[in-house]
């Protein structure tokens, strides 16, 4: 076929896969259910395939639709990046995927240092606990994960994860360490567990209470509610201004580390920009983290 099937009727499939019901593409698209049902009525009589298996509520790909709609979501994805750099140019956001309480706590009050070095460099910051990033599909130039190796070629390896309890110092006096509830993240539910074998004679382990988010526990551990379990960077304003402190005990290494993943081929400047930026602040980090030779001995 010389002639490539309707743009329309492309994108209208592509979007009925990835949303998983035709209504959603339709929401979408703004145009009608029905609407999106002859776009990809009109693509399966143009290629001779039948795309989907319609049900009440959604729709799955044939195994011809599956492996059609995979090659559409990179060919849309690298016209997204081709115009990106292209007719967007460097004015378009850098668009950076992370964690919602690591882009609270520790990127955003940094960015206005990448704003100093870099003025023309807008950042677009989305939160997602989601396991696999899709840089094409999300529209995406950056994203950070936690996890124990690399998740991806290529993947920087940013910082390790450790982890440190805070309580406010009215609650540690009133409470005792022992007796302050623990709290936590429903994202990382093990993490108390991973504390408390790091101590030696500690106590056996206490079920925390769990929140939506580390950003939820730290909040309710800043109002007296209990002690919550956290990297230690996450709150060292709050301990410098002395309205949390650490708890008797040792900071635990997890064993995970934070990454800084990159779409693979070319990365747009603002992107490599971002990147160098980025690893130079989790290093600085990491020498003030450090204990001081000339202390030791």
């Amino acid at each position: 076929m010389d002639r490539l099937p309707p743009l329309a009727a492309l994108h209208a499939f592509a979007l009925a896969v990835e949303r998983g019901s035709l209504a959603a593409a339709a929401s979408r698209l703004n145009v009608t259910q029905p609407a999106v049902s002859r776009r990809v009525r009109e693509l399966e009589t143009v290629l001779g395939v039948a795309l989907l298996q319609r049900g009440a509520n959604a729709v799955v790909p044939t195994e011809a639709g599956a492996r059609y709609a995979a090659a559409l979501r990179e060919a849309f994805g690298a016209i997204r990046q081709a115009t990106a750099e292209l007719g967007a140019g460097p004015a378009a956001p850098l668009r950076v995927r992370a964690y919602t309480t690591w882009a609270l706590r520790w990127l955003i009050p940094r960015l206005p240092r990448f704003r100093a070095l870099h003025p023309a460099i807008e950042i677009e910051v989305m939160t997602s606990t989601a396991a696999q990033v899709d840089f094409a599909r999300e529209g995406l130039d950056v994203a950070v994960r936690s996890h124990a190796g690399p998740p991806q070629k290529g993947a920087l390896r940013l910082q390790p994860i450790t982890l440190m309890p805070h309580a406010t110092p009215a609650a540690l006096r009133r409470e005792g360490a022992a007796g302050l509830t623990r709290l936590g993240s429903r994202v990382r539910p093990g993490d108390w567990a991973t504390w408390q074998a790091a101590q030696r004679g500690g106590a056996g382990p206490v079920q925390p209470l769990l929140f939506e988010s580390t950003s939820l526990a730290i909040q309710a551990a800043l109002e007296g509610l209990g002690a919550v379990i956290c990297p230690p960077a996450y709150v060292a304003e709050e301990v410098r201004r002395r309205r949390l402190t650490p708890l008797p005990g040792t900071e635990a290494a997890t064993g995970e580390h934070y990454w800084l993943l990159l779409p693979p081929g070319r990365q747009r400047p603002a992107a490599q920009a971002f990147r160098h930026w980025l690893v130079d602040e989790a290093n600085a980090e990491a020498l003030m983290a450090a204990p001081d030779p000339r202390r030791l001995g």
